[in-house]
This record gives C-alpha cells, structure tokens and sequence, in this order.
C-alpha cells in the first residue's frame, strides 16, 4: 500500500489507472506575455516523456503547471486524476541546479528524510517506519555507500540519485525531473538513464523528464511533449525523433541516424553552404 492509498499491485496493473496529466486547451501566461498556449494531450500512466524545445519555450513552466505551482489562463488540467495542487505527495519533483540552495552540512540521508517529512520547520524526530522507508529509498537507487556523506561532498551523479531517492521515498507515482543528466560524464548518465528504467519497470512510476539532448534518454524514453511554435504537442518517441521535426523545432540543422540494430540517435547535421 502507498502513501496514497493506492496498492502497488494495483498500480502495476496499469490499465484502471487515470492519465499521469491531461491538458485540454491550456494557456500559460507570465507577466502578462503567453508563454504557450492551446495545449491539448494526455501522459498515460507508466509513460517515459522527454520534455523537450528551444530555451525559454516553457519546458519548467509545464512541470509549474502540473506542480500546481503556477494557474493556467485558460483550459482544463488534470495530475493524476485530480486538479493539480501544491504539496502533492504523489508527485515526486527533482529540480534542476537545486544542490546549489542546500548548504554544505545536509548529509544525503537528511534530504531523503526530508521527502517524507517535508522541509517547511527543518527536520524532525523520525519513527522507525519512516526511517526503514529512507533506507529503503537509498537502497533502490544505489546510494547506501554514501548516505552519511555531506551532499556537498558527493559527485554530480551521486547527488543524482539522491535526489530520485527523495522524490520516491513517499511512493510517488509521477516523477518530474529538470535536467537531471545536465553536468553530468557520460558514465553517470548511462546510471542515471538505467535507473529511470528501472523505475518504469520494477515500481511503474510515471517519468516526466526536461531534456536538452535526447541521446542518452532514448532507450527508455516512450513518448515526447515538444513545445513548438509556441504550442506543446505530445506524440510517441519514435515519430518525434524525426529530421524534419527536430529541425524545426531547435532552429537548426538535425540528423537522425538509425543503427543495423533499430536504435535512433540525433546529430547536429553541418550543411555545405550554397554557392
């Protein structure tokens, strides 16, 4: 049984649960000035999304939106079945850069714990339950090695798994990651990729990730949102990995190679100029 009140069994099942998010004619407003606008599609439950578009088209602004951090201007949204609303202890959420408001005394252990018991007054004396379910979460992502260490004292890769293992420590079926492999060599990519995988696979959580370059996330990826023209648009992976979309969409020259054995990557693709 979950946090929510949601047994595993049944959220593994999969086909009786509600869409991860639905929006329905949305519009997105800062300031004033429309950030996008006319977003109509579904995530359904178990998806791996890539969030992907040029600088400043929004891809933050959705997890806001979903996050209930940020009011639509227009449309119909619904996480998990329900409104979005702020505090939801379904979704898990990984900001982007948020080691850099941490401090250097927060041990790793310390930010998992936190994921249960919430930040607002600090830590708090924990039951042994909940210290078992912090264990638990370090475990899964392979960070028991260094759960008493200072996170300002670990690599850029464990830090990452830290922070899955707090977003997942209270069961979360909706995971929202910002940039999780930016900084990262390619070693701690291929870790952190294979955990999200593992995490679709062995718990069934929904994965929503902001990506720059989606290389190292095509092998679990199943679908993408791409913000294009300022609209968001959703479609499986494999019709998004397109030369023609993508080129569009980033404003530049892209290739897309597919390997004897099936597999997709992306490349910048240079062009003789015209004579």
């Amino acid at each position: 049984m979950t946090s929510s009140g949601v047994p595993t069994a049944d959220r593994s099942a999969g086909g009786s649960r509600p869409p991860a998010l639905v929006l329905d004619g949305v519009s997105v407003a800062r300031g004033g000035q429309t950030v996008w606008s006319h977003g109509t599609f579904t995530v359904r439950a178990g998806a791996v999304v890539g969030v992907i578009g040029p600088n400043g088209a929004g891809k933050t602004t959705m997890f806001q939106v979903a996050l209930g951090l940020l009011p639509v201007t227009a449309g119909r949204v619904e996480v998990l079945g329900a409104a979005p609303r702020r505090g939801n202890r379904r979704i898990g959420y990984v900001p982007q850069n948020y080691t850099a408001a941490l401090g250097d005394a927060i041990r790793a252990r310390d930010l998992v714990t936190l994921g249960l018991t919430g930040s607002r007054f600090g830590l708090r004396r924990t039951s042994p339950a909940e210290r078992a379910r912090v264990d638990q979460a370090l475990a899964w992502v392979g960070a028991e090695a260094f759960a008493e260490r200072r996170m300002s004292e670990l690599s850029g890769g464990q830090q990452q798994r830290v922070a899955i293992a707090q977003a997942i420590v209270d069961d979360a079926e909706l995971l929202l990651l910002d940039e999780p492999l930016a900084n990262l060599d390619l070693r701690n990519q291929q870790e952190i990729v294979r955990l999200l995988g593992d995490l679709r696979r062995e718990r069934d959580v929904t994965i929503m990730v902001v990506a720059h370059d989606l290389n190292p996330l095509l092998p679990v990826l199943t679908d993408a949102v791409y913000l294009l023209d300022g609209h968001p648009h959703h479609d499986e992976i494999g019709q998004v990995v397109q030369e023609e979309l993508l080129t569009h969409l980033y404003g530049t020259p892209v290739g897309v190679v597919r390997t004897a054995q099936g597999d997709l990557f992306t490349r910048a693709a240079w062009r003789e100029p015209q004579a």
